[in-house]
């Protein structure tokens, strides 16, 4: 477990809606240039998750080390051009920009459901 002490992630949430019918499309083209974020030596990862409740709903977490080496890369040439060939995808979003406080690890893999609810 982290607490305030140590250093949290500057998190960052896009909520993209994308084009009724391009979201196989917009899938490949984020998984493709995807490396153009993540490369980035302040970023700590990025993820992309389709919601399951409204079609054509998708979410882009990335953490980053801190605000400032986020908004660096934020204003870079290289993120533009990444923008700029997912754009045709997108026809609404917002970003939320967050600082994590705390994390709890999730549970070791091989504990069932039926140990977990003994302990």
């Amino acid at each position: 477990m982290t607490g305030p002490t140590t250093r949290q992630p500057y998190r960052i949430m896009l909520r993209m809606e994308i084009r009724p019918g391009m979201e196989g499309e917009f899938e490949r083209a984020w998984l493709a240039i995807g490396d153009s974020v993540t490369s980035h030596p302040a970023n700590l990862g990025q993820s992309l998750a389709r919601d399951t409740e409204e079609k054509g709903r998708y979410y882009i977490i990335s953490d980053w080390v801190d605000e400032p080496s986020f908004r660096e890369f934020e204003t870079s040439a290289r993120h533009l051009e990444h923008r700029r060939k997912l754009h045709p995808y997108r026809s609404a979003g917002t970003m939320t920009t967050m600082q994590v406080t705390a994390q709890v690890p999730g549970s070791q893999p091989g504990t069932t459901h039926a140990e977990w609810e003994s302990e």
